[in-house]
């Protein structure tokens, strides 16, 4: 799955272990995400949208849709 993951993260200036503080997972968690390699739970998923102040599909993108 495609994101912005990255993007909002260096727009605040946050490394992926500032981001990974905050939505408490691991940087290796955010690290995955960012590259695709993982798909966050639902629950995570709107964690990060609220952290960021945005809807999940302004962050996320299914390829499939």
């Amino acid at each position: 799955m495609k994101n912005r993951l990255k993007v909002l993260r260096a727009a605040r200036d946050w490394t992926q272990a500032d981001l990974a503080d905050r939505l408490e997972v691991s940087r290796q968690t955010v690290n995955a995400i960012e590259k695709g390699r993982y798909d966050p739970s639902l629950p995570l998923a709107f964690r990060i949208a609220r952290l960021f102040d945005a809807r999940i599909e302004d962050i996320f993108d299914d390829d499939g849709a």
